[in-house]
């Protein structure tokens, strides 16, 4: 079983990173330099429809890690698709794909679809190559269609205590905030799937852009020893690198969390806010400093405390917390941030 947990949430994470990397990374400044530069929008447009392919590829990265054949895999990915809740029918039978879809959900069809094609494994024989795709896409596919508001009710639920916290007073609400979407980021929980759903806005959107921030930046700094430069920098677009290795040992989060908690704060005591759908991106392509400063305007105190709470103190926290956990207390190793894509 936690063979199994292992694979499916690897392979989750690198569906995330590839799909959503592109957007994080260029989005928001593709909308600033789209107004002087228009034919910059055909790339802003291509990286939102890759987005809304979230669940094909994490089927198919799931499908490669438990090593299924090319056929099993891609079935996987169908299955993931249609149980994903991206795709909208309205009553006239248009369709309408938007967004990412509901990730837990995503990886909960996934894994029936997996476990679906290994127990078919060559029973359909000469059948497999017609048989196979459609019975997934409608067992697995469909029950993880019918399970889709279930787990959507259930999401809310998290939302909720969020917005609970909102109503405190705002350097401790910003801390935990920051602290809650600082382990979300490392969750199969998507931080802007929440953050929208649950119209987060204000300082709470952005104490959990600093949050994001801080496992962001946090993991990069701490993953570059184990992994090679690239992969390290990723993190920074999507913590959700370490979703594996975060669900094995948990305790890797800790320095992360804890800069979270100081940076949430002083989120709220400078009012650092930002809007539901900036809410939850963090570092990544810049989208919360950018969105801060959009907010409040572009001044000499707004610029330094962007530069201050999204780059600086992110990186300065999270060594001093690295090498609290690493060094003197010998909590963690730099070998626990590995990141493996067989």
């Amino acid at each position: 079983m936690k063979e199994f947990f292992n694979k499916l949430l690897t392979g989750m994470s690198l569906g995330i990173v590839v799909c959503l990397i592109p957007n994080a990374l260029v989005g928001e400044i593709l909308k600033l330099l789209i107004p002087y530069a228009p034919f910059l929008e055909t790339i802003l447009n291509v990286s939102i429809i890759v987005m809304s392919l979230l669940p094909v590829i994490i089927g198919v990265m799931i499908g490669i890690q438990f090593k299924l054949t090319p056929i099993q895999t891609c079935s996987v990915g169908l299955a993931a698709f249609i149980g994903s809740g991206v795709t909208t029918v309205a009553t006239d039978g248009t369709m309408t794909i938007a967004g990412i879809g509901t990730v837990i959900n995503i990886g909960l069809t996934a894994a029936l679809a997996v476990l679906f094609v290994q127990w078919l494994g060559t029973r359909l024989k000469d059948w497999t190559l017609l048989a196979m795709p459609a019975l997934t896409i409608f067992l697995p596919g469909i029950i993880g269609l019918s399970i889709l508001p279930y787990v959507k009710n259930s999401s809310l639920i998290i939302g909720e205590g969020i917005m609970y916290v909102t109503s405190l007073q705002p350097i401790v609400m910003g801390a935990i905030i920051a602290m809650i979407f600082s382990v979300l980021i490392l969750s199969p929980i998507s931080t802007i799937g929440v953050a929208t759903v649950i119209m987060l806005s204000g300082i709470g959107a952005g104490a959990a852009n600093l949050g994001v921030c801080a496992s962001g930046v946090g993991m990069c700094i701490a993953s570059y020893r184990a992994n090679n430069f690239g992969t390290a920098i990723a993190h920074i677009a999507s913590a959700k690198i370490q979703m594996r290795n975060f669900f094995m040992k948990p305790k890797i989060a800790f320095p992360m969390i804890l800069t979270a908690g100081i940076l949430g704060g002083l989120g709220g005591l400078f009012q650092v806010i930002g809007t539901p759908y900036s809410a939850g991106f963090g570092l990544a392509g810049f989208v919360g400093p950018l969105k801060y400063l959009n907010l409040v305007g572009w001044n000499t105190e707004s610029i330094i405390i962007s530069i201050t709470l999204f780059i600086a103190l992110p990186i300065i926290l999270n060594l001093v917390f690295l090498k609290l956990f690493e060094a003197k207390l010998k909590w963690l190793k730099y070998e626990d941030y590995k990141v493996t894509y067989e």
